[in-house]
């Protein structure tokens, strides 16, 4: 695709907002799928007093005790989860990111948007991860060592029957405490480094791959005490303590990381969590430009 023939960032007004959604579930299903391995490595590294098969001294120990004793298939257990939630829920990522940055003028000129920028990934996220919030319970209900859930409806179904529909969502205020600074600074960042790589604002997948990793790693970084907290919530229905299973909220979670584990409980799976998401958003933001651009050059065509 020609870089000098696709200018994007202005939105034409016959691009439909149905296009807009299938690129975004492009992206949404090719980020997590490449990435998914690694999730899963951070999830387990993540758990607080997990059961004695599951304790890692590493990310190396835990890739090789992983395949040795479960096999290499194991490390996509659950992916299926998150084939089926992540589509939807990037397609609504991204069309309301277009929008609430079309509506504030963050297309106007070749001037920067920083507050326009923050703005449309904090709503895009919000309006996200409620529909994505049931599915991300169930991957890492699935991802534990010694899962024994079967399938999506097997999980599904053993969840709801056991906890309540509240265990789909008891993580949700975390989960929106963590994902809306991160993608609020993801969004800032993608766009700053956009700025200074491509000014033109022209489609450039090298810059849409660099600045979308970088964005990714450094959001990531800061957000990780908050992912082990909504993980813990996530998984406290599978958890041996019962301290763990009785958490009810962000605050209860936290005093008990930081009481079993101290402040560095907070930063458990760092390096995998940055490790994912750097080409997560690498792969997400290059995927969702070439959609876009591709969708875009076929109504100007047509």
């Amino acid at each position: 695709m020609s870089n000098s023939n696709v200018s994007y960032e202005t939105l034409p007004p016959n691009f439909s907002l149905a296009d807009n959604m299938l690129a975004g579930a492009f992206a949404g299903i090719a980020e997590h799928t490449v990435m998914y391995p690694v999730d899963l490595l951070k999830t387990r590294l993540q758990i607080i007093n997990p059961s004695p098969g599951g304790i890692y001294t590493s990310l190396t120990n835990a890739v090789s005790t992983i395949t040795k004793i479960e096999g290499t298939t194991s490390l996509w257990r659950g992916i299926s989860s998150v084939i089926v939630g992540a589509g939807p829920a990037h397609a609504v990522y991204f069309a309301t990111y277009e929008a609430v940055k079309q509506a504030m003028g963050g297309n106007n000129g070749t001037e920067h948007h920083p507050l326009a920028a923050a703005t449309s990934g904090a709503c895009a996220t919000i309006a996200s991860d409620a529909l994505m919030n049931p599915f991300d319970v169930i991957k890492q209900r699935m991802q534990l060592h010694g899962s024994a859930y079967r399938s999506i409806a097997h999980c599904t179904k053993s969840v709801y029957r056991a906890e309540g529909i509240a265990a789909f969502y008891v993580s949700y205020p975390t989960t929106l405490a963590m994902t809306v600074p991160f993608t609020a600074l993801q969004f800032t960042f993608y766009e700053s480094i956009s700025k200074v790589m491509n000014p033109s604002k022209r489609y450039d997948p090298v810059t849409h791959c660099i600045a979308g990793g970088l964005a990714g790693a450094f959001a990531a970084g800061i957000t990780t005490p908050l992912d082990v907290i909504k993980t813990l919530l996530q998984t406290r229905g599978a958890a041996h303590d019962a301290e763990i299973r009785s958490a009810r909220g962000l605050v209860e979670a936290a005093s008990i990381i930081k009481r079993q584990h101290g402040w560095a409980g907070f930063f458990r799976g760092l390096r995998p969590r940055i490790i994912t998401t750097m080409p997560s958003t690498a792969i997400c933001w290059s995927s969702y430009e070439m959609a876009k651009a591709y969708f875009i050059r076929k109504s100007k065509d047509s």
